[in-house]
C-alpha cells in the first residue's frame, strides 16, 4: 500500500525534540557544488547516536540528493510513544524532514531529481533476561562497520516499552549499499546474538520516493 503526500508551504524549521536521539554537528551547508566541501569539519555529519568519528557521515562521498537527504534527516524524529507497533509512515515527521530537503535544495539552488532510497524498519522485543547494554555493545559496532561500507544517511532507534518492544530504522542510499553494509564481521556476530537477546524480530522495507522538485513524495513497501 502506497502512502503519498502532497506538500503544502512550510511554516518554517522546527527543533528536534529531546525524544529525538540524532546529535546535531553540523549546520547546513550553502555551498552550491559539494566539490567546494574539502574541511573535514564542515563534511562530516552526525546521522545515529552515536558520535566518535568512525559514526560520522562524510558527505563528500555522495551526490547531492543522498548528501541533501541526509542533512534534512538531522531532522527526523518520532511524533509518538507507541512507535514500536504504530504503522510505519505515521511514525516519524517526513513532511518536516521533506520540508527540509525542499529548503536545503533551495539555498543551494539545485533542482532536486526524482530519487528513491532504501529504508529498513527493524521491530523487536526482548525478554526480561536481556541485558540492553549487550545490544548496544553489537549495535555500535556495527553501526561503524555499515557507515564504513558507505551510503548508510541516517540510523535511529528508540527504547523498549514495557514489554520489550522497540523499533530501529535505516535510510540507505540503496539496497545495494544496505547488503553491503550488512555482510561484515560485526553484522555476523549481531546476528548471531540475535536468536539469544531477542524474542521477537521483524524486518520491513520500504522504498522512500521525492519526486523531482520537492513536489511530492511517498513511502511504499520495497518490491
Amino acid at each position: 500500500m502506497a502512502v503519498h503526500f502532497e506538500l503544502s508551504p512550510s511554516t518554517g524549521p522546527r527543533l528536534v525534540s529531546s525524544m529525538d536521539k540524532t546529535v546535531v554537528t553540523v549546520s547546513i551547508l550553502e555551498d552550491k557544488s559539494l566539490d567546494t566541501i574539502d574541511d573535514e569539519a564542515t563534511s562530516l555529519l552526525t546521522v545515529s547516536p552515536y558520535t566518535d568519528r568512525e559514526h560520522l557521515l562524510d558527505l563528500r562521498t555522495l551526490d547531492m540528493e543522498n548528501a541533501i537527504l541526509a542533512q534534512a534527516l538531522v531532522h527526523l524524529k518520532s511524533l509518538r510513544a507507541d512507535y514500536a507497533t504504530a504503522p510505519y509512515v505515521d511514525t516519524f515527521n517526513w513532511e518536516q524532514v521533506v520540508e527540509q530537503v525542499k529548503q536545503i535544495a533551495r539555498e543551494r539552488e539545485y533542482r532536486w531529481r526524482n530519487t528513491s532510497f532504501f529504508v529498513v524498519a527493524f521491530r523487536s522485543q526482548i525478554p526480561p533476561t536481556t541485558v540492553y547494554e549487550d545490544l548496544g555493545v553489537l549495535d555500535k559496532a556495527a553501526h561503524a562497520e555499515a557507515t564504513a561500507s558507505g551510503g548508510f544517511l541516517k540510523y535511529w532507534f528508540g527504547s523498549p516499552d514495557k514489554e520489550g518492544r522497540n523499533l530501529a530504522t535505516c535510510v540507505w542510499r540503496s539496497q545495494e549499499d544496505a547488503k553491503k553494509g550488512g555482510v561484515g564481521p560485526a553484522h555476523r556476530r549481531a546476528a548471531m546474538a540475535a536468536r539469544d537477546l531477542y524474542s521477537h524480530w521483524k524486518i520491513d522495507r520500504h522504498r522512500f520516493t521525492i519526486h523531482d522538485d520537492v513536489e511530492s513524495w511517498e513511502i511504499t513497501d520495497w518490491a
